[in-house]
């Protein structure tokens, strides 16, 4: 098994010029409950290793990097959006008649959803601005 992996090495290297531009892994997905990547906006460029790693730039590059953190954290107030949503549904259930449990219930869902809607629109648009000028 070694002696495969020994032998297929030149043909990685030579695959992969070093310098080369190329596909980042993931980049185009999501990973982790469709958490963004931090190199999500950056460029790839080959290893000589047979890899892809990110193309860091001074200027440029703590600006994508920038970006892919703040849709990182939009990401995660979605989440906190939508389990405000469930608790508050939980206890608008629980408030059994109680006109002040029902209200203020209520309340939090209307809150929750608009920052769920917010979390969202946001992402899309750091999400559009990270594509174009990545």
């Amino acid at each position: 098994m070694i002696a495969a992996l020994i032998l297929k090495l030149p043909i990685l290297f030579a695959l992969a010029q070093p310098g080369t531009a190329c596909n980042l892994p993931g980049s185009n997905q999501n990973s982790f409950f469709g958490m963004p990547h931090w190199w999500q906006y950056m460029n790839g460029v080959a290893d000589g290793a047979g890899g892809c790693t990110p193309k860091f730039a001074f200027p440029d590059g703590i600006f994508q990097i920038g970006l892919a953190a703040i849709n990182i954290m939009l990401h995660v107030a979605g989440f906190v959006a939508v389990i405000a949503v469930i608790v508050a549904g939980i206890s608008y259930m629980v408030a059994i008649g109680n006109p002040e449990k029902i209200t203020s219930a209520r309340k939090s869902i209307q809150n929750a959803l608009i920052g769920l809607a917010i979390a969202v629109f946001a992402s899309q648009i750091v999400t559009f601005i990270g594509n174009k000028l990545g």
